[in-house]
């Protein structure tokens, strides 16, 4: 499975972006996925995950403001972010068929290169 994620950009706080991770492969529908990001001296954290039927798991950060979905059928998955903080800055990236769990970004098989998601104040 190939991943790559765009969708990124800067926004101001309050607003909303929509991310989109494009998948290459048989394997995706079948897959649960995940999103991370990492700020600039941070680690990977994670942020939200949804399985290949659907369940959904968020962060406490993000709870409430952000949604995961994915179209098995196009081999997409999206993160639609609103409410947006100057905090939710760094780089988001999808990950996709996790081992023993959804929270580590080290159990991911497969990661998209990333996209930069800047919120101003």
């Amino acid at each position: 499975v190939q991943l790559q994620a765009s969708g990124g950009g800067l926004v101001q706080a309050g607003g909303s972006l929509r991310l989109s991770c494009a998948a290459s492969g048989r394997a995706f529908s079948s897959a649960d996925m995940g999103w991370f990001r990492q700020a600039p001296g941070k680690e990977r954290e994670f942020v939200a995950a949804v399985t290949w039927i659907g369940f959904t798991s968020y962060s406490d950060s993000v709870e409430g403001r952000f949604t995961i979905s994915r179209d098995n059928a196009k081999n997409m998955g999206y993160l639609q972010m609103n409410s947006l903080k100057p905090e939710d800055t760094a780089v988001y990236y999808c990950a996709a068929n996790p081992k023993g769990g959804w929270y580590s970004a080290p159990v991911y098989d497969y990661w998209g290169q990333g996209t930069l998601v800047t919120v101003s104040s």
